[in-house]
């Protein structure tokens, strides 16, 4: 059995150090590279600003597209419309309040 091993990896732009095996090391870099491309697609498209919330609506999509796979009968309305509400949420919590 392999030990843990850090590995420096860099995700739109930000490094961060993440332990795996020498086995898991593939892995690790595909879903980096995989998480890396959707988060700069969700930037690029202009509607979502700040690296938080980037990484929130990938995770979104993300679980999205995993539950779609997983349950071939979900109803992908309904999940479009639940993000649409989270990303209101988010956009509600994100944005700062005036009093005034």
């Amino acid at each position: 059995m392999s030990e843990n091993k850090s590995v420096d990896v860099n995700i739109m732009g930000r490094e961060f150090t993440v332990a795996c095996t020498d086995e898991e090391r593939p892995s690790l870099i595909n879903a980096v590279n995989f998480l890396d491309k959707k988060m700069r697609d969700i930037r690029d498209g202009g509607k979502i600003v700040g690296v938080e919330r980037i990484a929130i609506m990938a995770a979104l999509n993300l679980s999205h597209e995993l539950l779609s796979t997983k349950n071939g009968n979900v109803d992908v309305g309904d999940i479009k419309r639940r993000i649409t509400q989270m990303q209101d949420q988010i956009d509600q919590a994100c944005n700062p309040q005036t009093l005034f």
